[in-house]
């Protein structure tokens, strides 16, 4: 399903939730709707399934407006984020209900549950009740039970916030892999980057009911568009006396100019182990945080503190050591624009890993 929402309005009462938001999804692709709590996301959603009436805009599937059709209408399968089962059914009766709705025979509602409970793993636990599920399987039963009408749109509401982290790392896999398999059109909601990054073929940032950036994982984190996507978007700290640190003076020449430093942005060493010692700064390490792939290590150069990783390949540092910085570039933002600097005394631009 191709999907078009144009200048979508929600409010409830004065508390303006979604604010003229604007977007195309394409037929087949896996969308994150990303964002702190609160920001206007499950509003959005709820929208596109027909829960909730807009306050003023459109949403088109196919080119159709379906502001006025009702979510039975909709083509829509629909995954809460409490999974929603019926308690006093089994794994088979909660897959085959909407298939029971639409007053399939029994054939077709056997052969589509038995397809079904092939595809999500749950062969053998047919008869079983929600209460003797797993969080994990209970999820599975949810998403097969939402795929079971064979919809044009599945929605997921913050799909994995009430699983482990276990199994939440195992089902964001199987996840993205059955959405393909399928080759359903998907949104979900959550406010976890990583889960975002891991799962989506595109992420929508929404902040304060605004759409503030749609695009890749990668495009989001490379090239942010506004500095509340750049600070949300992995770890960074916010500096404000960049044009104090070598290499990038000509922010002073901006006033107001802010900048936004991810870790993978600084390289430090040991004095004399970096070799582009003229764009190096003094610092000094103030706290180091085991990984376990890599030391997190919080820096001050001057008053200003930083935060960068260390190989365990390299010689461990201890609080106190004293350090050479260089800091490669920065995500530069004020109140009229943003851009990405890079530091004027290097020779060759450091590529940038995630």
């Amino acid at each position: 399903m191709h999907i078009e929402v144009r200048n979508l309005n929600k409010s409830f009462g004065d508390f303006h939730a979604v604010k003229d938001v604007g977007f195309e999804i394409e037929k087949g692709h896996l969308i994150g709707l990303l964002g702190p709590s609160g920001g206007g996301k499950t509003s959005i959603l709820r929208m596109l399934a027909g829960l909730e009436t807009p306050t003023s805009g459109d949403i088109l599937f196919h080119g159709k407006r379906v502001n006025d059709l009702p979510p039975q209408e909709r083509g829509i399968g629909f995954v809460f984020q409490n999974y929603a089962l019926f308690k006093h059914m089994t794994v088979y009766d909660n897959i085959a209900f909407g298939l029971k709705v639409k007053k399939q025979s029994k054939e077709q509602i056997r052969e589509r549950v038995m397809y079904l409970v092939e595809l999500t793993g749950l062969k053998g636990f047919e008869h079983r009740y929600a209460h003797q599920l797993s969080g994990g399987q209970r999820q599975r039963v949810a998403f097969a039970r939402a795929l079971a009408p064979e919809p044009q749109l599945l929605l997921l509401d913050e799909p994995f916030a009430a699983i482990d982290a276990k199994i939440r790392t195992e089902l964001r896999t199987w996840l993205k892999e059955m959405i393909e398999r399928v080759g359903i059109t998907s949104i979900f909601v959550t406010h976890d980057q990583e889960e975002a990054i891991e799962v989506a073929d595109e992420i929508m940032i929404i902040s304060k009911g605004k759409l503030e950036q749609k695009g890749s994982p990668w495009d989001i984190y490379k090239n942010p568009q506004t500095p509340f996507v750049a600070s949300f978007i992995g770890e960074s700290t916010i500096v404000d006396n960049i044009a104090e640190l070598k290499g990038f003076e000509e922010a002073a020449k901006r006033p107001g100019t802010k900048a936004l430093i991810r870790p993978e942005y600084i390289e430090i060493g040991k004095p004399g182990e970096i070799k582009l010692a003229s764009a190096t700064l003094p610092g000094k390490v103030k706290h180091l945080h085991f990984r376990g792939s890599e030391w997190m290590v919080e820096l001050l150069v001057g008053e200003t503190k930083l935060i960068t990783y260390r190989s365990l390949e390299k010689e461990v540092l201890h609080p106190g050591d004293e350090l050479s910085v260089l800091v490669h570039r920065a995500y530069l933002f004020n109140d009229n624009e943003s851009w990405i600097a890079e530091n004027t005394l290097k020779v060759d631009p450091m590529p940038i890993h995630i």
